[in-house]
């Protein structure tokens, strides 16, 4: 098989593609083919990818979103990365059959713990028991991981997600792609780029002060394209998903608590989500929303709610999921889909006196919903560095201490993603420079699969 190397630049669209600071790899690209993606439903990371590696729609793999309702458990889990999660087959699994020499190495693609891909690095913080969150990776074999952070440095978690969040994290994973290529040489090779994620959503698509970002993420980009086109390899450059534009935030919990189908536990004063005593509660992803309904008697009155809320533009029931390749035992029971202009906050309490303790600091797992408000540092705080670096040093003495860093304005985010698309130039796109292996300018998610074998295949 021929080695080939897949580029995941998030949030990559033909439209930035074509600005200023992004002119080195469009020339690049210019050379090749471009083709449009119809994107995953949703479009978000988890679903996106699992489409691109099995081929199949979430109907079939199971990955309805970056997070959903454990039914039998009765608890919301989000961002969980076991291989296992994923129903279908992956393309390495497929590789490997066809070619028993085959290898692949999967770089902080999702769902990449205890994974068949021969070569695995993903996050992995350390939790401690007096509440510390420590980064770190994990890796197969083992000790990829401390010949990677030997030489590069330990992975910049807090720089991969949160306020701190930059191109620093992206350009580790580069610099240990590269490392990775050069030890294992394997034939298939994925690399998630993030960096475009972080100020599209804090700023929008429209603000001219996200060039500085397309500069860096182009720049890395190049790099290693050059890196690997020296090695022989084939390149494909791809995104997941387009972000538009956003003003209007939906809380789509509180338009359920208000009608008393949301229920709450007062734990020391706090509102907690009780998803497993709640007539209905909605799982928000971005521009989706999955609606668990556990009194299906509520089952209209829900969707009349939803229909009703501002910001939402339509609702999919159990006749309409089928046709949105969405129809899972793990997705909602109803699924609101918000207008272009909007997106939906996971917020279920009604006084901010009464948020739960984590909505404040950085928790990817404990919140019951997806929360790009973790990207904005509060501007109420006044002396940000001296207000973390003492909450730091209290830690660090042994004193637990939140990091209540975050703040509960949902109107700072701008930008947001998720939405079904035809795929067009704020679309995702797939760009290579073996052209004879493109049907045509236009593909589907799922077309993706094929994509990536065909280059596997091509002498």
């Amino acid at each position: 098989m021929s080695r080939t190397v897949v580029l995941n630049v998030v949030g990559l669209t033909p439209r930035l593609l074509g600005r200023p600071p992004m002119r080195g790899l469009a020339d690049w690209a210019r050379d090749g083919h471009q083709a449009r993606i119809r994107p995953a439903f949703p479009a978000v990371t988890c679903t996106a990818q699992t489409d691109y590696l099995t081929g199949c729609y979430p109907e079939r793999h199971g990955i309805v979103a970056n997070g959903w309702y454990a039914r039998d458990e009765r608890e919301v889990r989000f961002w969980k990365q076991a291989d296992g999660l994923v129903q279908a087959p992956r393309i390495w699994d497929a590789a490997r059959a066809a070619d028993p020499s085959f290898t692949c190495a999967n770089l902080f693609w999702w769902f990449n713990m205890y994974s068949s891909a021969d070569y695995t690095v993903t996050p992995r913080p350390m939790y401690p028991a007096d509440g510390r969150k420590i980064p770190d990776v994990y890796t197969s074999p083992p000790g990829l991981r401390d010949d990677l952070q030997a030489a590069l440095g330990t992975f910049p978690l807090f720089e991969f997600w949160g306020p701190r969040a930059s191109v620093r994290s992206t350009q580790w994973i580069a610099d240990a792609a590269k490392r990775v290529d050069e030890k294992y040489h394997p034939t298939l090779t994925l690399v998630y780029l993030p960096h475009l994620d972080y100020n599209l959503q804090r700023r929008g698509v429209s603000d001219p002060a996200i060039d500085g970002d397309l500069r860096d993420v182009a720049a890395i980009t190049l790099d290693l394209i050059r890196f690997y086109e020296a090695t022989g390899a084939t390149v494909i450059v791809l995104s997941e998903y387009g972000l538009c534009d956003v003003s209007v935030p939906v809380h789509v919990n509180r338009a359920l608590r208000a009608h008393d189908l949301l229920a709450v536990r007062d734990e020391r004063g706090l509102d907690m989500l009780d998803p497993g005593a709640s007539a209905a509660f909605a799982v928000a992803d971005h521009q989706v929303a999955h609606v668990y309904i556990n009194r299906p008697d509520k089952t209209p009155l829900v969707r009349n709610i939803l229909e009703s809320t501002p910001g939402v533009d339509f609702v999919l029931g159990p006749k309409e999921q089928p046709a949105y390749h969405i129809a899972h035992a793990r997705s909602g029971d109803l699924i609101a889909v918000a207008k272009p202009n909007a997106w939906f906050t996971y917020y279920y309490w009604m006084d901010d006196r009464r948020a739960p303790d984590y909505a404040r600091t950085v928790d990817i797992h404990r919140k019951p919903g997806y929360d790009p408000v973790e990207l904005v540092l509060d501007p109420a705080i006044r002396m940000p560095a001296l207000t973390v670096g003492w909450k730091l040093l209290k830690r660090s003495l042994g004193f637990r201490s939140l990091l209540t860093v975050i703040p509960l304005d949902a109107s700072l985010v701008r930008g947001s993603h998720g939405r079904p698309d035809d795929g067009g130039e704020d679309g995702p796109v797939v760009i290579s420079r073996r052209s004879n292996l493109f049907d045509s300018d236009r593909m589907a998610s799922v077309d993706v699969y094929e994509l990536i074998l065909r280059h596997l295949r091509a002498p």
